[in-house]
């Protein structure tokens, strides 16, 4: 059996080394990187998992920063890749975490009810505990032009007719544009919302599998309406 180390290596700055061993207490021998470091790398606090077949290495970076600024601080965000173990057991040696596809293991349900925050990738967007149901989580901070996307949704053969969100504090003129595959993808509904606790609208039958987007527009620009959950029929 073999044991692993991860770890942030080199610096500055700091890719992702790890070292084997085949008794948990020791001794261990540095292997190399599973990712090198490179000036947009901040290899702190790895994490290795294993999910459905897969093996998947977890790192930190500056990308979400960097989409604001150019300037330094310690906010960085997580990123994720699958990685591969050779024969011998060690690790292959991954490229940058943006320039690796991590396809997903499963398809994603509409017809439950989903959280507002789950997403596969979201920016801008913020969570707070729900004032009126303790305990709920909402997505805050929507603003005009923003998008959620989820990723893998499996709509099925006869396709979702109808979209329903629990929505708080909508500002008026707010809505939420649901589109296919991508930002500028097909457009199968607009949900209007007011101050009603939810709201819903009709879908054009969305069938088999796509990415979901969900695209924030409101006259208000800013602080558009506060989310709980939604569902699709």
């Amino acid at each position: 059996m073999n044991y692993y180390l991860a770890f942030a290596s080199t610096c500055c700055p700091e890719g992702i080394g790890y070292a084997m061993s085949d008794k948990i207490t020791g001794p261990w021998h540095y292997k190399g990187h599973i990712m090198n470091h490179t000036y947009k790398t901040r290899g702190n606090h790895p994490g290795i998992i294993d999910y459905k077949g897969h093996s998947y290495v977890f790192g930190l970076n500056y990308d979400l920063l960097r989409l604001m600024t150019d300037e330094h601080s310690e906010r960085r965000s997580v990123s994720c890749a699958e990685m591969y173990y050779n024969t011998d057991g060690t690790i292959q040696e991954l490229p940058y975490f943006r320039e690796n596809v991590l396809d997903p293991v499963a398809t994603f349900n509409p017809f439950r009810k989903v959280e507002a925050e789950t997403m596969s990738w979201g920016f801008g967007l913020k969570t707070k505990e729900s004032v009126t149901f303790p305990k709920s989580i909402q997505l805050c901070n929507i603003d005009e032009g923003e998008s959620l996307t989820l990723r893998n949704v499996d709509f099925g053969k006869k396709g979702a007719k109808k979209f329903t969100a629990s929505i708080a504090s909508a500002k008026a003129g707010s809505s939420i544009e649901i589109r296919l595959d991508h930002a500028d993808g097909p457009l199968v509904g607009t949900l209007s919302l007011s101050n009603s606790p939810q709201a819903t609208c009709k879908l054009k039958r969305p069938r088999g599998i796509h990415d979901l987007v969900f695209i924030f527009k409101g006259t208000a620009k800013t602080d558009l309406f506060l989310w709980d959950w939604w569902q699709m029929k």
